[in-house]
């Protein structure tokens, strides 16, 4: 076979996937796209967003303990009542009804501020998972989306591997034919084809796995992600120092401001119990009217009370604990103790933040180091193959020979486009363990995708 025509056979299917990629590209949907329909369709983020609002309605309810309370109560009572045996008259209905306003005022009470300043914490810590949960559909997502790339990438080259080997098959039979080849050649070609053949088969099932997790994060079947631009640009890092990662991830981290949060409702909780100990003052106030009516006339209805009465009343209510069983004291002690056990929680946050941080940032900064070296690999295994088909042309390279480089080149491409896809994947996660990763991240990763 001439070298020209081999090379020309062999880029084929490449060019055949490139083809195909391009015609898809109108139909596929961006990150952001995805993006936008998942923080709609995502279950986990719609839960952690409805205990937020919960967690709103719950500190609007703590504000009523400052508050008056007004009530209005009304009562309706019919009866009948038989005097003695031969008395007159000889019985008596009556119908009461009664009707009035009762308010009521906290004047001091010690445990009303701290539970109140409670409760905007607990909605603050609920703000915290909140932003954690973003922060986890965003890496959910973005990681979903380039395994299907990645996925693709590997089923393509997987069929350009197995394009190229049969056309080496082919090659390697016609030259047994006509004697210029043993039947060495065509066997080894033969067992690579049919591994070829295995491995274009694992590839697409994987890609279809990887397609039903994209789906099912936008509810929808068929998502066709894009590709990255070419050529390709991947994102550069904000600082090139660990430490002003860790640094940051201190101060915005929401897993450490939920731990901090979480001590500062340990120390509310202290307040809450030494209240307990303190007087309370209660001021209350009640307006009414009754009105009587029976069967009696004259005077005898007079004199039962028959007509309409008016009531009001105002008074205070001090109440202070001398003695509660222990039950205070206890509760003091307790609450003393889950302070520690906040403060333990705060500095393992800390320390499990900046561990992440690390590791997110020397993973990155390896990952950029394996596409630069990748990249040197693509164009080195290029000129190899080139080299080895020359080589077999006049006879110095057997047909193994140029089996290896071909799959060499193929591994070379999909390794590398998987290194670019784990690089944009790990930009992400950095930010994340930094605590810094948000909603306009997605928009611009999203700039590096084919428009």
């Amino acid at each position: 076979m001439p070298f020209v025509q081999a090379r020309r056979l062999t880029l084929q299917p490449l060019a055949f996937a490139a083809c195909l990629l391009l015609a898809g590209a109108a139909q596929a949907q961006s990150l952001q796209e995805l993006y936008d329909a998942a923080r709609g369709y995502d279950a986990t983020y719609l839960a952690t967003k409805a205990s937020a609002d919960a967690a709103a309605a719950r500190a609007a309810q703590a504000e009523a303990l400052v508050r008056p309370t007004l009530g209005l109560a009304a009562t309706g009572t019919q009866a009948r009542s038989e005097p003695p045996s031969g008395s007159s008259p000889s019985g008596i209905n009556s119908t009461t009804l009664t009707a009035g306003l009762q308010g009521k005022y906290s004047v001091y009470n010690a445990a009303n501020a701290p539970t109140i300043d409670k409760a905007r914490r607990g909605y603050a810590v609920a703000q915290a998972d909140l932003e954690s949960a973003e922060q986890d559909l965003i890496v959910r997502l973005a990681t979903a989306y380039f395994d299907v790339l990645a996925a693709k990438d590997a089923l393509t080259t997987s069929q350009a591997n197995k394009a190229a080997i049969a056309e080496q098959l082919a090659s390697a039979k016609r030259n047994f034919e006509v004697g210029t080849a043993t039947i060495t050649d065509t066997r080894e070609a033969q067992a690579r084809y049919d591994l070829a053949v295995a491995q274009e088969l694992a590839a697409d099932n994987d890609l279809r796995v990887k397609r039903v997790t994209l789906d099912q994060f936008v509810g929808r079947v068929g998502v066709e992600p894009k590709g990255l631009a070419v050529p390709v640009a991947l994102p550069a890092l904000q600082s090139d120092n660990v430490d002003t990662w860790v640094a940051t991830a201190d101060d915005q981290h929401p897993a450490v401001r939920k731990a901090r949060l979480g001590l500062e409702v340990a120390q509310l909780d202290t307040q809450i119990a030494r209240a307990g100990e303190k007087p309370t003052l209660d001021a209350s106030a009640s307006l009414g009217a009754q009105n009587l009516h029976n069967s009696l006339n004259g005077a005898a209805a007079t004199a039962s009370g028959v007509g309409t009465s008016k009531t009001a009343s105002i008074g205070l209510t001090f109440s202070y604990p001398i003695y509660t069983g222990g039950l205070t004291q206890n509760r003091i002690k307790e609450t003393l103790v889950l302070e520690d056990k906040a403060r333990n929680d705060l500095d393992f946050a800390r320390r499990s933040v900046a561990e992440a941080t690390r590791r997110a940032f020397f993973g990155v900064q390896s990952l950029k180091a394996q596409v630069s070296a990748f990249e040197a690999a693509e164009s080195s295994t290029k000129l190899a193959l080139e080299a080895t088909q020359l080589g077999y042309k006049v006879g110095v390279r057997v047909n193994l020979d140029v089996l290896n480089a071909q799959t060499q080149l193929y591994t070379t491409q999909r390794d590398l486009a998987k290194a670019r896809y784990d690089v944009v994947v790990n930009s992400l996660k950095l930010r994340q363990a930094s605590g810094q990763l948000r909603p306009e991240d997605v928009t611009a990763v999203n700039s590096l995708l084919v428009r």
